[in-house]
C-alpha cells in the first residue's frame, strides 16, 4: 500500500503532467500563431491520451496513478476503502491547477498575441476546460457521467487480467481508452470525464492575466464535476455487485 505522502506527491506530479499536455494539445490547436492551429479535434483527443499515458506512468510507482477523483470514487466504492481517498482527490486538484499554469507558460507568447479572443464570450476558456457544444445542462451532466463509466469500469476491470498487469500495459490500454472516448463520446460536451481536469484549470483561467480571455462560465462548471462523480460512483457500484 502506498503510503499517504507518496499518494499525495504522485498525485500532484501525475495530474500535472496529464493537464500540461491536454491544456497545452488544445492551446495548440487553437490560439494564432502556433503551428499546430485547426489541427483538429483527433489531435486533441491524442494529446489527452498521451497526457494519461505519461501522467500515470509517472505517478504509477508512488500513487498508483489514478489522475482523476471519478476514478478514486469508483474504486473506493468498489473497495470499501476510503482512507487515503482525501490525499488523492487533494493531490490531484493541485496538480491540475500546476499542469494549467505551466500550459499558459509554454503558450504564454501565443496567449499574448492571441487577439481574436474577444469575438467569442467564452474567448480562451476551452483551452483549460470543457465547453459543451449545445447548453442542455441536464443532457451535459447525463453525457458526462456516462462518459465517465465507460471510462471507469474498464479502469476497474483491467487489473484483474493478470496477463496485463505483468505485462505493464493496463496504463497504455487506459490512455488509448481515453482517446476513444474523446473520439466517440466527446463531441457533446468534450469530455471532461475528470472533474479536477476540468475545476482546475478552471480556477486558473479565472486568476490568469489573459487577454481577451472572457468568461469562466462558473454557471456551467458544476456540470463537469458533479457528472463525472455520479458516473465514477455508479461504476463503482455496479462493479462491485457484477464482479
Amino acid at each position: 500500500m502506498h503510503s499517504n505522502g507518496d499518494v499525495f506527491i504522485g498525485e500532484i506530479i501525475g495530474t500535472a503532467i496529464l493537464i500540461l499536455f491536454g491544456a497545452g494539445v488544445c492551446a495548440a490547436v487553437t490560439l494564432k500563431h502556433s503551428k499546430a492551429r485547426a489541427s483538429g479535434w483527433i489531435v486533441i483527443a491524442f494529446g489527452w491520451g498521451f497526457g494519461v499515458l505519461a501522467g500515470a506512468y509517472t505517478a504509477g510507482p508512488l500513487s498508483g496513478g489514478h489522475l482523476n477523483p471519478a476514478v478514486t470514487l469508483g474504486i473506493a466504492i468498489d473497495t470499501g476503502d476510503w482512507d487515503q481517498t482525501p490525499y488523492y482527490i487533494g493531490g490531484q486538484l493541485i496538480g491540475a491547477v500546476i499542469g494549467a499554469t505551466l500550459a499558459w507558460l509554454v503558450y504564454y507568447g501565443q496567449f499574448a498575441a492571441n487577439d481574436g479572443q474577444d469575438e467569442e464570450p467564452l474567448g480562451t476558456l476551452g483551452i483549460f476546460s470543457t465547453v459543451p457544444e449545445i447548453r442542455v445542462p441536464w443532457q451535459n451532466l447525463v453525457t458526462e457521467a456516462i462518459a465517465t463509466m465507460g471510462l471507469v469500469l474498464p479502469v476497474l476491470a483491467l487489473p484483474g487480467n493478470k496477463g496485463l498487469g505483468e505485462s505493464g500495459t493496463t496504463t497504455l490500454l487506459v490512455a488509448l481508452l481515453v482517446v476513444g472516448i474523446g473520439l466517440s463520446l466527446g463531441g457533446p460536451t468534450g469530455y471532461a470525464i475528470n472533474p479536477a481536469r476540468d475545476l482546475g484549470p478552471r480556477i486558473v483561467h479565472a486568476l490568469l492575466p489573459i487577454p481577451n480571455k472572457g468568461t469562466s462560465d462558473w454557471g456551467y462548471a458544476w456540470v463537469p464535476v458533479a457528472g463525472p462523480l455520479i458516473g465514477g460512483a455508479l461504476a463503482g457500484a455496479l462493479y462491485n455487485a457484477a464482479f
